[in-house]
């Protein structure tokens, strides 16, 4: 989860968190290297005595200060597409959750399971133990197991919220009318956190989501409470 001292992403626990925080930082490391070129040569331009006032064109350098960017734009624009069509693979998933976004509690729904459905309401600052974090743990937490394909449908009840957790690399808006889809793989068991990204009102804050990464068996001991 993010901390108050922290300026980077949180841990990766999806390939495609990874593949993210690998683009930006190849990206990054792109744009670092153009803003020092830019910034030495505005101040070695300003620093220097010589100019020519007799040109009028540079051909030569007119085409490489076209070619260049198209360039560095190709090499950018490759691993992007690459993420895009990562987000939107989905191959067989095995678990189907359904979220629906409430003014201000989510709701879920495993649609492989009759009648699993429950309301996630965050927990008040007096009732939450010391090992619990304030604004981000919720009475009935969402489990998934790891190392398997699932699916989550996303809609809301009645204005625009968004589904997010960062360290799934996973935000889907969920519009009233409307079922958005997303895919969920995680590599590793843990407790992931999230908020409602999308201003849907007062309680716009109070809205989180807690997702228990577990093992497949744990997971149907899970099922079987229902």
């Amino acid at each position: 989860m993010a901390t108050w001292k922290m300026i980077s992403f949180q841990d990766a626990v999806s390939p495609v968190m990874e593949q993210l925080i690998m683009f930006h930082d190849h990206t990054m490391m792109i744009l670092i290297m153009i803003t020092t070129t830019v910034i030495y040569m505005m101040i070695s331009l300003m620093l220097s005595k010589i100019n020519n006032r007799m040109l009028l064109e540079g051909q030569m350098i007119e085409l490489i200060w076209t070619i260049m960017p198209a360039v560095l734009l190709i090499i950018i624009a490759l691993p992007s597409l690459k993420i895009l069509y990562m987000l939107d693979e989905m191959n067989k998933p095995l678990i189907t959750l359904k979220a629906i976004g409430h003014q201000w509690f989510w709701s879920y729904e495993y649609s492989d399971f009759k009648k699993i459905e429950f309301e996630s309401y965050m927990k008040q600052t007096n009732d939450i133990n010391n090992n619990e974090f304030r604004l981000l743990e919720v009475d009935n937490r969402i489990a998934m197991p790891f190392n398997v394909k699932s699916r989550i449908l996303v809609t809301s009840y009645d204005v625009i919220h968004s589904w997010t957790i960062p360290a799934l690399g996973i935000k889907i808006d969920a519009s009233p009318g409307r079922i958005n889809q997303g895919s969920i793989f995680m590599t590793r068991p843990g407790l992931f956190f999230g908020q409602c990204s999308e201003i849907c009102g007062a309680n716009h804050s109070f809205m989180p989501i807690t997702l228990e990464s577990i093992d497949m068996k744990s997971f149907m001991e899970w099922i079987k409470k229902f």
